[in-house]
This record gives C-alpha cells, sequence and structure tokens, in this order.
C-alpha cells in the first residue's frame, strides 16, 4: 500500500534522506536521490535568519525540479517568527514543510527551538497548529521520542499533533538527553505507529545502517518507512542496497572504486559550485571517510584529502585512488 503525505505518493515503504546540518545541501541530495533517496529533506533553516534575510538560510532554500518531493524544514521558538518563515517558504515552493523538534544542540535547545521545546508540549502544540494555518503546503515534523528518560510522551505527543494538522511525523529513537549516544530505542515509535487513532504516516529515524537492518526494523516495529541520517554521509547507495535487498533478499554489488571516485568528484565540483570554494571544499571532509572506507592503506590519502585547500590537488588526489585501487 503506498504512502502519502497529503497528496504526495511517496510509494510503498519510502527511505527518506534526513535533514543533517552541512550534510543535506543539495549537491549531496543530488546523490542520494540517483541512488534511490524517495523524499528528501533540506538541511535545517532558522526561522530568525529566514526573517533578517541571513544569507546562509536563505540559501538553504534553494531546491531543484529533480529533487522533488522534498521538504524544506525549519526551527525556532517563536511564534511570530515561525510563521513569517513559514510563509518565506511557502514561496519556495516545496513539497512539504517540515518543522524541526529533534535538534539537540545546545545552541538551538537553548532558544526553546529544536528538541528545546519537548520541555514545553503545549508550546509544540501551539506553535504547530499556528505554522499548519500559516501555509497550504503538508507540514510534517521530526522530533525524538522526548526530552529525557521520565518524558518519553511521543505516544501522545504524535496525536496531538496530527490533530491540530500535521500530515507525517518523523521520530528519532533517542531522548534529547542522550544527543547521539547508546543505541536508538524504537518500542516508542512501534507504539505511535499501532496507536489506533493515529492515521498519518509513521518513519522511524535511528541507527539504520545496513539493509538487514533496515528490513528487521521495517518487520519489527512496523513503520510506514525509515529516515536514514548518518549511514548516508559518503554512501548514498544506502538507499538502492536496501531497497534491492527488501525486494529480493540479497545484496547488490557493492560500489566499486570507480563509483566511489565519481561519486566523491561530482559531490565536490557540485559543493564548490553551490557553496564557493572555501566552503565547498571544507564541508566536503566529513564525506571522504566513508566513501573510501575498508581501502587498504588509504588512511594517507584520506589525510591528505582532508587537507589539500584547492579543486586541483583534490581530483588530482581522487584520480591517483582510482589508478592504485582501481
Amino acid at each position: 500500500m503506498s504512502v502519502n503525505i497529503g497528496n504526495i505518493n511517496l510509494g510503498e515503504f519510502p527511505l527518506l534522506l534526513a535533514p543533517m546540518e552541512d550534510v543535506s545541501d543539495p549537491p549531496f541530495r543530488a546523490l542520494c536521490k540517483k541512488q534511490g533517496a524517495d523524499m528528501m529533506y533540506t538541511e535545517f533553516i532558522s526561522s530568525e535568519g529566514l526573517i533578517r534575510d541571513a544569507e546562509k538560510s536563505v540559501q538553504k532554500l534553494d531546491i531543484y525540479d529533480f529533487e522533488r518531493p522534498i521538504g524544506i524544514q525549519i526551527f525556532g521558538g517563536n511564534m511570530e517568527s515561525m510563521i513569517e518563515a513559514t510563509r518565506i517558504v511557502e514561496q519556495a515552493d516545496p513539497d512539504v514543510i517540515d518543522i524541526n523538534y529533534g535538534c539537540p544542540v545546545k545552541k538551538v535547545v537553548c532558544k526553546g527551538a529544536g528538541s528545546g521545546i519537548l520541555q514545553d508540549i503545549p508550546k509544540m502544540v501551539r506553535l504547530t497548529e499556528a505554522v499548519v494555518k500559516a501555509t497550504k503546503k503538508p507540514v510534517t515534523v521530526k522530533t525524538r521520542l522526548g526530552w529525557d528518560e521520565d518524558t518519553k510522551y511521543i505516544v501522545e505527543v504524535a496525536e496531538r499533533l496530527q490533530d491540530i494538522g500535521i500530515q507525517g511525523i518523523s521520530i528519532h529513537g533517542r531522548t534529547r538527553k542522550q544527543m547521539y549516544k547508546g543505541e536508538a530505542k524504537w518500542d516508542l515509535i512501534r507504539d505511535t505507529k499501532n496507536n489506533p487513532r493515529l492515521h498519518i504516516p509513521v518513519f522511524g529515524n535511528g541507527d539504520i545502517n545496513s539493509p538487514e537492518k533496515a528490513l528487521e526494523y521495517k518487520n519489527e516495529y512496523g513503520v510506514d518507512g525509515i529516515m536514514i541520517g548518518r549511514a548516508a554521509i559518503g554512501y548514498p547507495w544506502i538507499f538502492n542496497e536496501i531497497k534491492h535487498y527488501m525486494k529480493t533478499g540479497e545484496h547488490l554489488s557493492a560500489p566499486t572504486i570507480h563509483d566511489r571516485v565519481n561519486a566523491a568528484k561530482m559531490h565536490l565540483r557540485e559543493s564548490i559550485k553551490w557553496k564557493g570554494l572555501t566552503l565547498g571544499i571544507l564541508e566536503m571532509r566529513r564525506h571522504y571517510t566513508n566513501y573510501f572506507r575498508g581501502l587498504p592503506g588509504i588512511k594517507n590519502y584520506r589525510l591528505k584529502l582532508v587537507t589539500y585547500q584547492t579543486e586541483e590537488q583534490i581530483i588530482g588526489l581522487l584520480d591517483e585512488i582510482l589508478d592504485i585501487y582501481g
């Protein structure tokens, strides 16, 4: 049975690319789309930054037709700012507007935004309702189980948010206190999905890093789809690998060194084109480890990849890696 957010058909058991700061940008999303991501989200965008017309926030509104369906994700703790930001985002014409109630970073949380709002559920509901009323686009939410072990109210929260109009929810299986430590617990994600009053799609997020685990969690927890974050960094092939395994029970062949080098080159060039030389090179560095994970003796090349400062140097080194390992 197909999964829908509003009138957007995502097919059966969609795989979503998580919104990740300084990762889920257009160059990275292009690779993930090519490799089977069914829906993607932008990096989270500050509502205050959008209102102030801050360059970095406005640039994150860049979306392209080949990415659709795509959601633009916003965060903030001030209702007026979130309403105004929603109107600005709507003009960029995403398929979905998503609200971030999951980011655990202190500078976000201390403003009552991201997962900080999990300390004030009534405010979370009011703010969400205001966003829903401010747009004709479907609104979805990404959040966590709760603030800490004593406040894991996600089953009730999801129902309340549905009742004021959200059309999908993605749940990360940790509390804010956990940050990204320990194992993600999906039991409450299953309980949310099994709530007989809930009819919006529920997407599970946290620790999915292999086709086997994706299939196991699909069967065990009954979610409508899976959102993948860190496992896709430097490894966009994970989406098609999961799909193939779910369909056939067999593994796709691992990407060749040619595939890896080509992906890294494309990613680098598009990153520089979109962000400029300095930032484009800098923010690519987190991806190289995964692009070339498992290659014997790759450490010295990886050290160079994260220290070289020109496009020519890096492309030359990638060609050298292809020659040696190809």
